[in-house]
């Protein structure tokens, strides 16, 4: 079955912890109402935000399970497309992975995204890759859809044009999320996979406004944990307005240096508690010691700026 979504901004979904250190459901519910209020056209679960390789699979099962019903039924309610796309194999081995990724599924899924490095743990070539990718499609339902992810850890595969070709060849990719940050490769990419169903969804926020306007489907990052709705803007409006559009896109592409300066996902655990979601300072990947009153002063100051802007490009 053919996948039918709109394109847009899909935030990489952070994952809520409660005092005690297991997942937070109730909190995580409540950030897709955030995620859908503010624009987005959908959300990345399970990715390398979610802390991903820190859940065990019968967190994942029902972060996805809660994820994709509350999607639907806001879809339901609303009468506007909210597309849910997950990920999650973490292991090493592909029967490993394909068997994750098929419990995943059956938890509701819009598209099955691939880290691209578990195909290829050693770096070892495309070979390799395409080798280990073909093994698991022959393991999955024929009717999923399929997507990439260059997930950073434990190393960032980056997607050859070749890889990219042969994702396209079988008619089953149908989402990408981009973490190269170099404008040159991502108008390769596209130039590659122009006329398939596979679209190109920026991670790099530096980089995004070039990107749709060559043909970029959209942007799907960490950025978008904290004023998603900017950069739904962008997205939806830097055809009609384009001086407005590079006017964002320079606040866009400063602020998202903050990607690597703060503490994250403990930063957009605090901008969720200062969105009226409270949530507990807890993370499996930071100690909660980094969110410092410098980090909070930090986030305060981007979150005033970001409530600003709107009024400043009179959006």
């Amino acid at each position: 079955m053919e996948i039918s979504y709109n394109f847009g901004v899909y935030p990489t979904m952070i994952t809520p912890y409660k005092k005690d250190g297991s997942v937070d459901i109730e909190t995580a519910e409540k950030y897709v109402h955030w995620y859908f209020e503010k624009g987005c056209a959908g959300i990345f679960a399970l990715c390398h935000s979610s802390e991903s390789w820190n859940l065990s699979l019968e967190e994942k099962l029902a972060l996805n399970s809660m994820v994709y019903k509350t999607a639907k039924e806001l879809e339901k309610k609303h009468g506007r497309k909210f597309t849910v796309v997950s990920s999650g194999h973490t292991a090493d081995t592909i029967e490993d992975q394909a068997y994750d990724l098929c419990k995943i599924y059956e938890t509701g899924i819009e598209a099955t995204i691939f880290m691209t490095n578990r195909f290829d743990l050693e770096n070892e070539g495309d070979d390799v890759w395409i080798r280990n990718a073909e093994k698991m499609l022959k393991l999955l339902p024929e009717d999923m859809n399929l997507g990439l992810y260059e997930t950073p850890y434990p190393y960032k595969r980056l997607v050859t044009p070749r890889i990219l070709k042969w994702c396209t060849d079988t008619g089953r990719f149908y989402f990408m999320k981009d973490t190269c940050c170099n404008i040159d490769m991502i108008k390769e990419r596209l130039d590659v996979i122009r006329g398939s169903k596979l679209r190109l969804m920026n991670a790099n926020a530096q980089t995004l406004l070039e990107s749709l306007r060559y043909g970029a489907s959209g942007y799907s990052s960490i950025m978008a944990n904290f004023h998603p709705e900017l950069y739904v803007w962008l997205c939806a409006n830097y055809e009609e307005y384009p001086e407005k559009a590079d006017r964002l896109q320079e606040f866009l592409g400063t602020v998202a240096f903050t990607e690597q300066g703060l503490p994250y996902p403990l930063s957009a655990k605090y901008h969720m508690c200062l969105e009226g979601i409270p949530t507990e300072n807890i993370a499996r990947t930071r100690d909660s010691s980094d969110l410092t009153p410098y980090v909070m002063d930090c986030v305060n100051q981007m979150r005033n700026l970001t409530g600003s802007y709107p009024k400043l490009l009179e959006i």
